[in-house]
């Protein structure tokens, strides 16, 4: 059995552990960010190999639903991709043997290796459940700000919020969003020393989190990527 927990923290500074430091997500999991559209690694690895475990099924029930859920995990055929399917996303890859941790279950050189960083024993499924669980809560809770300074701009914000979700998002529907449900209000500060026109600096309003019962931020997914 293993117990996990999810915290939220910013970055901090040198901690003066050794081998203790910052890991970006999609080292593990290249293939759940879209920010630049979709991956190559999707397109040129993943579907191929998934496409042929179906069709290496035993039978034509089994090679459908095989196909019916490649296709809503990884939004092939006309299904939409979901961001919050990590762990199934991930679980299906180890089910196809395309991860090195399914060796332990594969004969010995069946699991080919795709881009991304194994981890020990059930490791990066664990971490793929935590994946999931922030991305869903960021549609309703207003957890972004665990991980945002004081002072920030609606920039920041917004990318922090795409780096979370692994999806870019529509600058002006984002804002709009944020402005209508009150989460932030102004500094009456400007942001220095960044390239071009200085930009508003605002701060998280916690008020808020008294103010409703449920406060929550819903994605503006671009349908764009």
């Amino acid at each position: 059995m293993s117990v996990s927990y999810l915290g939220l923290t910013r970055e901090a500074g040198e901690t003066g552990v050794a081998q203790v430091g910052w890991q970006d997500w999609y080292r593990y999991f290249p293939w759940e960010d879209r920010r630049a559209g979709t991956p190559s690694v999707l397109d040129e690895l993943i579907v191929p190999r998934l496409r042929a475990w179906c069709e290496g099924a035993s039978d034509t029930a089994m090679r459908n639903r095989r196909g019916q859920r490649v296709a809503i995990t990884f939004g092939l055929d006309g299904a939409a991709w979901n961001e919050d399917m990590v762990l199934q996303r991930y679980e299906l890859l180890f089910e196809a043997g395309l991860v090195p941790e399914a060796g332990r279950r594969h004969a010995a050189g069946q699991a080919a290796a795709l881009p991304g960083e194994p981890m020990r024993h059930d490791h990066r499924r664990i971490l793929a459940t935590g994946i999931a669980r922030l991305r869903a809560k960021i549609k309703y809770r207003p957890v972004v700000f665990e991980l945002m300074p004081a002072q920030f701009t609606l920039l920041q914000l917004q990318q922090a919020v795409e780096a979370l979700a692994g999806r870019g998002l529509h600058k002006q529907n984002f804002r709009r969003l944020i402005e209508q449900q009150a989460l932030v209000e102004e500094t009456g500060e400007m942001a220095t020393g960044t390239a071009g026109r200085p930009a508003k600096l605002f701060r998280f309003r916690r008020d808020v989190l008294l103010e409703r019962a449920i406060a929550g931020s819903k994605l503006p997914v671009s349908r764009g990527l």
